[in-house]
């Protein structure tokens, strides 16, 4: 972005948890922007271009409601990480920045049957273990090869291929947001280059802010729905955090470049070029929803294949032992749903960039075991520092089109970061707080330390207090796999 709006006098608090930029604060704009966000966090956005690009997103044509930012909101790429927006399906458009490179980069918890004090004293093993069995780092080629029809299988197939390959149990996909495969995929919208990067990337980690974490569950917050998840306290827990990987870079890059030329044809005009768009039902949009549903089918299977490894891993350590997956849930993605708006239902397409759905008790799309509690929301943390599980609430039907935050939610830059400490202190200072961890690089452990990150109970709690979802049980890592 070149430029950054003067919003100091336009803004308003509407409640503790929400301020609004009223649609009249910048000429162009076409709805409200609502940031969820208390004071404390609401001021680490005016540190960059966050707000911003709220109010770009609220440009763009045919929106359903308003652009939306959630409590760990910071700049990003066209939308900014933490931005949620809603287009009509006829008069609306697509933007690949509203999904962002890393598709369908999302996170999935496994409960296991062990408690915290058997697991603890190897812990130390395990790390090392399961860095072994796992893929991780940038680049890093995984476990399988594939040709380019197996990888079209998986593109079409998401979490069901891994399963049928012999990578965990179909009790598994139940439990995974749309089942671990968007049906609107088309492989043959996959370009042939995210083919080529894709091929050897199947069941490996990444790199960045991507992670395995051997957690113990500390404290019990809604016990009700805890019971339902399959959660009790100081039980061992493992959240894996990856998407998919090149492949979806790929994707993203080659719609990216498509928009953007054909912006022109359609008489599309927007105020930032990284919110290159097309309509929803042009030939682009159809072919990037199509190539985005498959690399999100990748990101399914990718994060099944190392379900697999881990338990292999665990089953090895402590025999008998059994992880068991309580959800996985999408953090970057656009789909059609159905929502209420403006007191009648439509279905729109819902952009959730650095998001995750938070549907409520009752809802169709998800589990019958989570019917009387709503769905499982997973909030990780910074390296080292908590993570939490919440259930969506029906505010989030209401305020968000079903959606709330992702994650802690970057404060500093990557190069800040790795400025300002050193891969031995960031191990140090783990090891002080009972974490041991294991990266594949300096950079995993410098550019994603803790003190690089908001503080996660402070996003946790705008979300809880907004009604977008309620807190059900707070995690705390005992060991780190890092690419």
């Amino acid at each position: 972005m070149a430029f950054r709006y003067n919003l100091s006098d336009k803004i308003q608090r509407i409640d503790d948890w929400t301020i609004r930029i009223p649609r009249k604060a910048v000429p162009g704009m076409q709805v409200d922007g609502i940031v969820f966000a208390d004071e404390v966090l609401f001021s680490s956005l005016l540190k960059d271009d966050t707000l911003s690009q709220v109010v770009n997103v609220a440009m763009l044509p045919g929106l359903a409601g308003p652009s939306l930012a959630m409590p760990d909101a910071h700049q990003g790429y066209g939308f900014c990480i933490g931005g949620v927006a809603a287009t009509n399906l006829e008069s609306g458009v697509v933007s690949a920045g509203g999904v962002g490179f890393d598709i369908n980069c999302g996170v999935r918890l496994l409960a296991s049957s062990l408690e915290k004090d058997e697991v603890k004293k190897n812990i130390t093993a395990l790390v090392e273990e399961l860095y072994n069995a796992v893929p991780a780092g940038a680049g890093v080629r995984g476990r399988l090869k594939l040709s380019q029809q197996e990888l079209k299988d998986v593109l079409e197939r998401g979490a069901s291929w891994a399963v049928s390959a012999g990578y965990g149990g179909e009790e598994d996909v139940e439990y995974i947001e749309e089942h671990g495969r968007l049906s609107s995929a088309d492989p043959d919208a996959v370009s042939d280059r995210a083919i080529e990067r894709g091929k050897t990337q199947v069941g490996t980690l990444g790199s960045g802010n991507h992670f395995l974490e051997i957690q113990y569950v500390e404290e019990i917050l809604d016990r009700e729905s805890a019971e339902a998840f399959g959660l009790h306290e100081n039980q061992i827990v493992v959240l894996i955090h990856s998407g998919s990987r090149g492949l979806g870079h790929q994707v993203c890059s080659d719609a990216i470049r498509n928009m953007d030329a054909a912006m022109k044809k359609y008489g599309i005009a927007v105020p930032d070029r990284q919110l290159a768009c097309v309509p929803t039902a042009s030939a682009e949009g159809k072919q990037y929803l199509g190539a985005m549903a498959a690399a999100a089918n990748f990101a399914f299977a990718n994060r099944q294949c190392m379900t697999h490894w881990t338990r292999e891993v665990f089953a090895r350590t402590f025999p008998g032992s059994v992880l068991r997956v309580v959800y996985d849930v999408c953090h970057n993605i656009a789909k059609i749903e159905e929502h209420t708006i403006d007191g009648h239902r439509a279905r729109v397409l819902v952009h959730r960039k650095g998001a995750t759905r938070a549907f409520p008790r009752n809802h169709p799309d998800i589990p019958a075991r989570y019917r009387s509690t709503g769905q499982p929301v997973l909030i990780p943390g910074s390296m080292g520092t908590a993570s939490y599980v919440l259930a969506g609430a029906v505010g989030a039907m209401d305020r968000s089109f079903g959606s709330c935050c992702h994650g802690a939610g970057r404060l500093k830059s990557r190069t800040r970061a790795k400025k300002e400490t050193n891969a031995r202190a960031v191990l140090a200072d783990l090891q002080r707080h009972g974490v041991v961890a294991r990266s594949r690089t300096r950079e995993g452990l410098t550019e994603e330390n803790p003190s690089a990150y908001k503080n996660v109970t402070e996003v946790v709690d705008v979300v809880h207090h907004a009604g977008l979802a309620r807190k059900v049980a707070k995690l705390i890592p005992i060991g780190v796999v890092k690419g």
